[in-house]
């Protein structure tokens, strides 16, 4: 499950309400917002809650909301009756402090609630269960670090998500976004700190792959258009890869531009595409020696005549690789998408955009 976070310091105008549409169209499916509520503004926190939770159900999102006793309290609510928040629009809450054990047990009965990840002990998860602990209604939440090298450590973070999965919890983690960021700070909020510095599908897919994550969410206000652009791609099971051009032949780049497929006998030192050579994708005509020059990760090369019968394969190189004359070199993927080459596998489908 793909989803974002909304905070409700932020007016929730057209702009919010386009962006929303645009996400939900391309399959993120739940809202995260933050109810720590100042006192000097509790009636604008509750309305923009209830048009948030309106908008949620109009889009069929879930809501889930992090909130503390005094939040709660300020929204006319306590623990005894906060399942009330649901006919808001909201699904659950996620809780930390201030709550006991019987009241997450009873809550889940009720609603969605997320527990924090890092505190939460596998003794603790068993006494709930054994109080009667809806499991199937309990998740288990990251927190995002706005503060650089604060956040969490990779191998720390899959130990603790192993034992939450084969506890039968449901596990979500955090992504940066790269739009507009959160204040004070602005410096991006991930949970893993090793995500800090890349983009946010990069990030997406290291979470599925590496983490033992069921869910991510996306910690900041926005993603560009360019990292929309790669998770709508995702959803239609294909790797949108950014590159830049090493040629100015705008023929080769437009037929080395279309949806091709990684050979399902995948390769160990590069991405070959099938089509290139079994649908003739570079066509009939000779392809002439050029620009025959280093391959490190990342490059994307055509086959040219001197390698006969492999003349107009098209690959991505996975690691680095020498000159070779029968090689063209024509672009290479973009930093910050040579991340994505290692979750290509054998029949994994891409399409390299010319930046």
């Amino acid at each position: 499950m793909l989803g974002i976070s909304v905070y409700l310091g932020n007016d929730l105008d057209e702009e919010f309400e386009s962006y929303l549409k645009k996400v939900r169209e391309i399959g993120f499916t739940s809202i995260f917002t933050s109810l720590h509520i100042p006192e000097e503004d509790p009636q604008l926190y509750k309305e923009r809650l209830q048009k948030l939770g309106a908008t949620a159900k109009q889009y069929n999102m879930e809501l889930m909301a992090d909130i503390s006793p005094k939040s709660l309290g300020h929204l006319g609510f306590t623990w005894e009756n906060a399942e009330g928040l649901l006919e808001w629009g909201l699904t659950g809450l996620r809780v930390d402090y201030g709550i006991s054990e019987a009241t997450i047990v009873r809550l889940s009965k009720k609603m969605k609630i997320a527990l924090n990840a890092s505190t939460l002990t596998e003794d603790s998860l068993e006494k709930m269960k054994q109080a009667g602990l809806h499991t199937e209604s309990i998740e288990a939440w990251h927190n995002f670090y706005p503060r650089p090298e604060t956040g969490l450590d990779r191998d720390e973070f899959r130990k603790v998500n192993e034992w939450l999965k084969q506890g039968g919890v449901t596990v979500m983690a955090f992504i940066p976004g790269d739009g507009s960021l959160r204040g004070p700070l602005y410096e991006k909020l991930p949970t893993l700190e090793d995500h800090r510095i890349i983009s946010p599908f990069s990030a997406f897919l290291d979470l599925i792959e590496n983490g033992c994550v069921d869910k991510v969410l996306v910690g900041d206000l926005t993603l560009t258009e360019q990292s929309l652009e790669q998770f709508a791609s995702y959803q239609q099971g294909i790797f949108l890869l950014r590159a830049e051009q090493a040629t100015h032949d705008k023929s080769l780049l437009e037929i080395v531009g279309a949806v091709q497929t990684n050979r399902l006998d995948a390769a160990r030192d590069c991405i070959r595409s099938m089509e290139s050579r079994e649908y003739g994708l570079i066509g009939t005509r000779p392809v002439k020696a050029f620009n025959t020059v280093a391959r490190p990760l990342g490059t994307i090369t055509v086959d040219n005549e001197k390698y006969e019968r492999y003349q107009g394969e098209i690959q991505i190189t996975k690691r680095d690789l020498p000159a070779d004359e029968k090689v063209n070199v024509i672009g290479r993927i973009n930093e910050d998408d040579r991340l994505l080459l290692q979750y290509m596998y054998g029949g994994s489908k891409f399409q390299i955009k010319w930046m």
